[in-house]
């Protein structure tokens, strides 16, 4: 693996699109208007069940992350 392969796979984040599928929501808009400040005139309450959905991504990406750091050290060794 080189180093831009390296910073491409350690930059890498959900989109919000996989945010809204996780979560089981069906437009990608509700995830956007959810991270709005609550005082703005667009938010909206993100659904029911949101923390799950999230915890559930945020583990895939620690096991992704995780997956990396493992690699690089391997490489770093030979």
């Amino acid at each position: 693996m080189d180093f831009s392969e390296a910073t491409d796979r350690l930059t890498d984040c959900p989109t919000h699109q996989e945010v809204a599928d996780a979560a089981g929501w069906t437009s990608v808009q509700t995830v956007r208007q959810a991270r709005l400040a609550p005082a703005a005139s667009g938010y909206r309450r993100p659904p029911d069940g949101w923390q799950p959905a999230l915890a559930k991504l945020a583990r895939k990406r620690a096991a992704e992350l995780t997956q990396l750091a493992e690699e690089l050290e391997a490489g770093a060794d030979g």
